[in-house]
């Protein structure tokens, strides 16, 4: 893992997230935003239970950090059944995925994470799996083989991605329901903060909760970490509470600024304006000048530059806007900005 994949205000899942199960919602009524999310699959819950069925495949995507798998464990508890959790790159082989398929129990849930990573000969086992509730299986080799269809108990697969694009369509045509998990608004944000300083016992004003919600770029994984960095500032520098001085110094030092931009953010933009005068520049280009690979920076950092209009991705390369000049203090670019010739 890189440096910038290591930072703090990465929605990629680390090691120290593994505190965040006991701040997980258990019902679906606990999950803060996400509402038209939430509405649907209350409908897909009532159906299935009236119908004394199992629930239908569903597949969620969107940016790492927004609950995906929080869903899927929230959709087994409302079910009253078994979860199993693996992920794409974690099933290699056949037998890895016969195993845990002939290991379900009736209405269990399958939940597979990063599901396009699936390999595409495992893919072909899980089309008969979903559809039909039977697992083809070859024993023996060359003339002596013989192929065997085994029965499945009736299960749920739930997968997650957030490369919807990267899923074949044959295997995301068998999901029933498709669900995009959008970022959070500052409401949503402050309202997880909220709950999740409830559940770790510590006590955050409202100035805390904003500045530790405004910072966390709409992703709760992001503000459930921040909270425990600035709950551990707040333990050593000041009586344990959180305010919004409090909040402010501890993101001061963890190099944080009030909308959640880092340093790793910074030397993108700055390297754009200023040694590019702006841009158009290449992805590759960017990558080469501070020191990270073209999909670390493409995947990690722009993200949320997007979001936030401070970044455009031109035919030519990638632009500063007058946002990121205006946010970084800076004056915009007068010169004329270089162009690709013409094909």
């Amino acid at each position: 893992m890189t440096d910038v994949a290591r930072r703090i205000v990465s929605s990629e899942r680390r090691p120290d997230d593994i505190q965040d199960l006991s701040l997980r919602p258990r019902t679906l009524a606990e999950i803060i935003g996400q509402d038209r999310v939430k509405e649907n699959l209350a409908i897909l819950l009532a159906a299935a239970k009236s119908r004394g069925e199992p629930l239908d495949h569903v597949l969620f995507y969107g940016p790492p950090g927004l609950g995906k798998t929080t869903l899927a464990h929230v959709l087994a508890n409302e079910m009253g059944v078994g979860i199993k959790v693996t992920s794409g790159p974690a099933i290699e082989r056949a037998g890895d995925l016969a195993a845990i398929l002939t290991n379900l129990q009736l209405g269990d849930i399958l939940f597979i994470d990063e599901i396009h990573r699936l390999g595409r000969a495992i893919e072909e086992i899980l089309y008969p799996a979903m559809e039909e509730f039977a697992l083809d299986i070859t024993v023996g080799k060359g003339a002596s083989a013989r192929s065997i269809r085994l029965k499945l108990p009736r299960f749920s697969l739930i997968g997650a991605t957030t490369r919807l694009a990267l899923l074949s369509a044959p295997l995301r045509a068998r999901f029933g329901a498709v669900h995009r998990l959008d970022f959070y608004d500052q409401p949503a944000m402050e309202a997880i903060v909220h709950r999740a300083g409830r559940v770790l016992k510590v006590s955050v004003d409202e100035g805390g909760v904003q500045e530790i919600a405004r910072r966390a770029r709409g992703t709760p994984r992001v503000a459930l970490r921040l909270l425990r960095r600035v709950r551990d500032f707040s333990q050593v520098r000041a009586a344990g509470a959180i305010d919004r001085p409090i909040a402010v110094e501890a993101m001061a030092l963890l190099d944080i600024d009030e909308i959640g931009l880092d340093d790793a953010d910074r030397r993108v933009l700055l390297t754009i304006i200023d040694k590019y005068e702006g841009g158009p520049v290449g992805l590759q280009t960017i990558a080469a000048s501070v020191s990270e690979e073209p999909d670390t920076i493409m995947d990690v950092v722009e993200p949320y530059l997007l979001q936030l209009g401070f970044l455009d991705r031109t035919a030519q390369g990638r632009v500063a806007t007058a946002r990121a000049y205006q946010h970084l203090g800076l004056e915009p670019s007068t010169a004329p900005q270089p162009r690709l010739p013409d094909l």
